[in-house]
């Protein structure tokens, strides 16, 4: 997995535990914690299938 990846993904877990300390405080903050963690999961999801589209193109000129 990429690296890129990989802190897209941490980003993702740690806005999903804020979002929920923020809601159970009562607070609507959660909401902005939400959208970033969505956001995040979007570019761990578009940085793994980068890295796989890559690894495709190589092994298919290299092959």
């Amino acid at each position: 997995m990429p690296r890129l990846a990989l802190m897209a993904l941490a980003v993702c877990v740690l806005a999903v535990a804020a979002a929920v300390v923020s809601f159970m405080e009562g607070s609507f903050v959660g909401i902005v914690w939400v959208l970033l963690a969505g956001i995040s999961s979007n570019m761990a999801w578009f940085y793994v299938r980068k890295a796989k589209i890559e690894r495709e193109q190589q092994a298919a000129t290299s092959g």
